[in-house]
């Protein structure tokens, strides 16, 4: 380890650094003030406090670590965003068999999957910024088991109320994959290595609601509602056990474990326990609700991104009915064709996976050659958002106009996966912009503000879309959501124009 050997000569970054702000409640001490206890220990030891990497090899730093151990904590976090998507909409099939069981109407029989999508809204505000003071292992192994015990406790439930809450608080203690999961891929990968990690985590969040209508259509065909339960914890199981496994990748928890571990001296005033609740819950916790709102990025992001589940979430609750309907399928059919939507997903994973092997590979070559360290400008993540804002409104409209009977199922189909392309591009976007405009220390906060909007909407709209459509119809109720994205079209364009001028002026500096 680097050590300096005058603390004049090199000034403790540790209280500046903005991946240790719990540490700047430093208290000045005047010229004249007599040495503490702890000043004459740290001037015997001559050491200053560990406040970055031991240099680019450091051992310690995730960005070093063996490349099967970086694929290895990326495939924990997209693991448990797979599931805990995939709980979403699993519930879906069951309804009709909730309501006879239960005794209740049809829109209180979706209540449980819109308080799901509610509780991964809820969720991320805590998850994000506990991950930023107490490291992103200890969130993942804390939220694990007790999202595992209330799927279990939604499958015995005996009564609507008592299925609402456990699902509820299934969706808080599972979402940390979603606010946390992005944060940990850059803990681990360099900005230049980040975008095909980063893909592929950020596919699982898509395939798991796709996947869920069929999976849960088959399981509630052949055994009854409950068993969407039953199935889902298989799932926890098999996903989230390894996350037992990993190491902590939040480069300040890193850090702070390393000054103990060396038996060196922090600096400044330490927190006691209520300074750090009180710290915790008006800074950390309003953090990404004050993102949201100051922050252009990631206000505008966030915004689009909702408008978007809000539509995909509404898919959810109408899509059965409608292939139902127009083409007679049942719900195990009805499932199936949500495959759609997951090879659009996948489709473009594909896409955003070769445009990295390419022209992502040539921007970092001509950065190195020009000495820029192999950095590339944040604006070249959107031309894909760029693509997907054209693909959303040209398949809301396509699946408008041709989910019909005398037009054969495979069209509004095909108009779904062109959905999952396009949505998935502009997520995926947004998640590698804000990524490389907060770094690792902030992104978890402005992931949290996007669930937080994202999440919201997909609770809400549920419970009234069905109403839209009888009313409207499919043809002029999907060509409103169509009209809804043309109006969101313009924001990647202007963060592409104007991106750098607002980077220039983020208040929460990487």
């Amino acid at each position: 380890m680097s050590l300096s050997s005058s603390k004049s000569s090199r000034k403790s970054s540790f209280e500046d650094s903005p991946d240790l702000e719990s540490a700047r409640d430093v208290e000045s001490k005047g010229p004249s003030d007599e040495p503490t206890p702890t000043q004459d220990k740290e001037k015997d030891h001559q050491l200053p406090p560990i406040d970055d990497w031991d240099g680019a090899d450091d051992p310690d730093c995730p960005w070093n670590w063996p490349k099967w151990k970086r694929w290895y904590h990326t495939f924990i976090p997209a693991g448990i965003a797979l599931v805990c998507t995939l709980a979403s909409s699993i519930y879906v099939p069951g309804r009709e068999d909730v309501m006879r069981d239960f005794g209740v109407s049809p829109t209180v029989a979706i209540l449980p999957y819109s308080i799901y999508v509610l509780a991964l809204a809820v969720g991320p505000m805590l998850a994000g910024p506990s991950s930023e003071v107490l490291g992103r292992r200890a969130v993942y192994l804390v939220s694990i088991p007790i999202f595992a015990l209330f799927i279990l406790g939604s499958g015995f439930s005996n009564n609507i109320a008592s299925l609402v809450v456990c699902r509820f608080f299934a969706g808080v203690f599972g979402s940390p994959g979603l606010s946390i999961g992005s944060a940990t891929v850059a803990d681990v990968w360099r900005p230049n290595e980040r975008a095909i990690p980063m893909s592929l985590y950020i596919l699982t969040p898509f395939l798991g609601p796709a996947l869920g209508p069929l999976t849960g259509g088959y399981a509630t065909v052949a055994y009854g509602w409950r068993w969407t339960q039953w199935v889902l914890l298989f799932f926890t199981v098999a996903f989230l056990a390894p996350a037992f496994g990993m190491q902590e990748t939040f480069k300040a928890k890193i850090l702070r474990s390393r000054a103990t571990r060396l038996g060196l001296i922090l600096p400044g005033k330490q927190k006691s326990t209520s300074e750090s609740v009180k710290f915790f819950l008006t800074t950390q916790l309003t953090r990404p609700i004050h993102m949201g709102l100051t922050e252009p990025i990631v206000g505008l992001f966030t915004l689009y991104i909702a408008v978007n589940f809000a539509m995909l979430y509404s898919f959810f609750a109408v899509f059965e009915g409608i292939m139902r309907d127009v083409y007679g399928f049942g719900l195990g059919q009805s499932g199936l064709t949500f495959l759609g939507l997951g090879a659009g997903c996948i489709f473009g994973c594909a896409i955003i996976i070769i445009l990295n092997k390419t022209l992502v590979k040539k921007q970092v070559r001509i950065s190195k050659e020009n000495g820029q360290g192999g950095k590339i400008h944040p604006e070249s993540r959107l031309y894909i958002a760029m693509a997907g804002s054209l693909l959303i409104p040209i398949s809301l409209f396509w699946f408008a106009w041709t989910a019909k009977s005398d037009v054969h199922w495979i069209s509004p189909v095909i108009a779904e996966a062109f959905f999952g392309c396009g949505n998935l591009f502009i997520f995926m976007a947004a998640t590698l912009y804000l990524t490389d405009t907060y770094g690792a220390k902030y992104t978890a906060s402005a992931m949290g503000a996007n669930n937080l909007a994202r999440y919201t909407v997909g609770c809400v709209f549920p419970l009234w879309v069905n109403y839209m459509y009888d009313g409207l119809g499919i043809g002029w109720a999907t060509s409103l959501f169509g009209f809804i994205s043309l109006a969101m079209m313009p924001i990647p364009w202007v963060f592409w124009l104007y991106g750098p001028r607002l980077r220039a002026n983020v208040k929460y500096k990487p």
